[in-house]
């Protein structure tokens, strides 16, 4: 079985062709993709209109792309991917009518992909683990703890109630006068400041609930940055490793928190499991794998080229979906907000 995948949610246009190898396991056979941060760094963010412009620009090349890399053609494609949400309403539009171009012109099965659903089946990929697992999902737009279950089986156990991790990694980055997008930049200064010089808060930390809030640490280092104006190299090198510090302490904490809340609804985790852009930082990495041997478990992170936004995930989540004929037809809409937990309400948190 082999099938397409294809991903236009945000600011990455990718494609990729994933099947199944003589042991069953996932096999990635292409994965291609178009960044487009140099078009929107002067922005200090993604802008949607310029996104979608982009992706049409570049989706159908990318696609025969992946094919030809793959060494198949559409024609032997079983099935075709595609990530409906959530997402920038114009960039997933591109990917899903061209996935349903191609669905309809080779009779191929479509299968319309939540984006969220594909990064907390990545791990399955990869590494082949079963159900359940603790995922930690992280990213520029989500922060969710979730008990991952099965195929379209997930319970929401904590998410965001302001900012998503990646989106504080941002916005201070910004205002310390980095480079977008801010995640690797300030990860880079922070390995060479004093992670100590500054005493900024953990939020929420200890409370039982395993959910995050990020803005008061973000305007903590706001505070501290305008107390020692104007800032010198060393300055931001240190702010920089303070904040990660404390963002750091903040997700093992709450990944504890979300550990005990998973065991009352699931039993015991086959794995700790990180995905999302965020997934590529080390000290994050380092700090819960330390957690991950405290609670006896393996810690499972995807390699750096499958934390961001891909093909390869999507057309994975398209192939479990298939494996259990969850097709979807010509009519799937595509999704600005689409949860994983459909049954919790997403008023007042980020998903």
């Amino acid at each position: 079985m082999r099938i397409l995948g294809i991903e236009t949610t945000c600011d990455e246009t990718a494609a990729a062709v994933v099947g199944v190898g003589f042991d069953g396991r996932g096999e990635i056979l292409s994965n291609e993709v178009l960044s487009q941060i140099a078009e929107h760094a002067r922005y200090g963010g993604v802008v949607p209109e310029i996104a979608a412009r982009a992706h049409v620009e570049v989706i159908d090349r990318l696609v025969a792309r992946a094919l030809k890399n793959a060494g198949c053609s559409v024609k032997d494609i079983d099935g075709i991917a595609v990530a409906a949400g959530p997402g920038l309403i114009g960039g997933v539009l591109v990917g899903l009518t061209t996935a349903k171009a191609i669905a309809l012109v080779t009779r191929k099965p479509l299968m319309a992909v939540n984006h969220l659903e594909a990064h907390a089946l990545t791990a399955r990929l990869t590494d082949g683990i079963g159900f359940p697992y603790l995922l930690l999902l992280a990213s520029g737009g989500h922060t969710q703890l979730v008990a991952v279950r099965g195929v379209g089986d997930y319970v929401r156990l904590g998410t965001t109630i302001d900012d998503a991790i990646g989106e504080a990694f941002d916005k201070v980055a910004k205002m310390l006068g980095l480079a977008y997008p801010g995640g690797p930049h300030v990860e880079r200064e922070a390995a060479k400041g004093n992670p100590e010089r500054f005493a900024l808060p953990r939020p929420l930390q200890g409370r039982p609930e395993p959910n995050f809030s990020l803005s008061g640490l973000k305007t903590a280092v706001r505070i501290e940055a305008e107390k020692i104006a104007p800032l010198t190299a060393s300055d931001v090198c240190d702010l920089c490793a303070s904040f990660q510090a404390a963002i750091v302490d903040v997700v093992v904490d709450r990944t504890r928190v979300g550990l005990r809340a998973f065991r009352e609804i699931a039993g015991h985790p086959t794995a700790l499991v990180v995905a999302g852009g965020v997934a590529a930082n080390q000290a994050m990495r380092q700090a819960l794998q330390r957690l991950a041997v405290e609670a006896g478990l393996k810690l499972v992170a995807p390699p750096v080229a499958l934390c961001g936004d891909n093909g390869a995930m999507i057309a994975w989540a398209g192939l479990e979906r298939m494996r259990l004929g969850l097709i979807d037809d010509i009519g799937a809409p595509a999704r600005a907000r689409w949860p994983l937990d459909t049954s919790r309400d997403e008023a007042g948190a980020k998903a």
